[in-house]
């Protein structure tokens, strides 16, 4: 077994002693880019959020997918697994070739697909922090931001479309990481900053520690 896992995994970009990659899952409004911003001040992750680099990407003179991302993420869809592993994998080596090795990919994977491909070409997890959060709290905190964001995905209808894939795509991810002991659960409609403390503990559990 332990032979199958290491030749399923040798074409990975990065080894396990190479990086340390936590996916960073919750359904939108949940809290994940407050709470990531936090760590990487305390703890020198490399924060990834693939939503925002699919903006860049939009964003992008002459990018080939700017289209096909603007449409996706209106609709309130997934974006094709090839762009965005793609542009994970990318972000991830300017880190490395840094020195910075420790990531936190937030919003990421969002189906069974991207996780089982990720692991196989980029890097396997060491575990998945997922906030859960009631949905009624996600949307007054979305609508919120969308009165000053600026995000076309920021209104009651693709919110609604976001929940539901959530709902039908990732959590499937985390049922399935959670049979490998691979996930942490936590509670974020408390205040953030309790929300910190428990992902806090959560970290010191799994063995990471605090930046030297």
């Amino acid at each position: 077994m332990v032979q199958q896992t290491k030749s399923k995994y040798k074409k990975a970009a990065f080894g396990p002693n190479e990086v340390s990659v936590i996916f960073v899952l919750g359904g939108p409004g949940a809290g994940k880019g407050t709470q990531c911003e936090k760590l990487v001040n305390e703890y020198g992750f490399v924060h990834l959020s693939a939503g925002d680099l699919l903006r860049e990407e939009q964003s992008r003179p002459n990018s080939q997918y700017g289209k096909l991302i603007a449409d996706c993420i209106k609709a309130g869809d997934i974006v094709p697994q090839e762009v965005t592993i793609g542009l994970l994998k990318n972000a991830m080596k300017e880190s490395v070739a840094k020195g910075k090795t420790r990531f936190l990919i937030d919003g990421f994977p969002r189906k069974m697909d991207q996780a089982l491909k990720f692991e196989e070409d980029v890097a396997v997890s060491k575990f998945t922090l997922f906030f859960e959060c009631p949905e009624e709290v996600m949307l007054k905190r979305l609508l919120k931001r969308g009165e000053t964001s600026g995000r076309t995905d920021d209104n009651i209808e693709s919110i609604r479309k976001r929940f539901v894939t959530f709902i039908e795509t990732s959590m499937p991810v985390v049922d399935y990481f959670e049979t490998q002991d691979r996930v942490v659960v936590v509670d974020c409609k408390q205040d953030p900053d309790v929300v910190y403390d428990n992902v806090k503990d959560a970290l010191h559990a799994r063995g990471i520690h605090l930046k030297q």
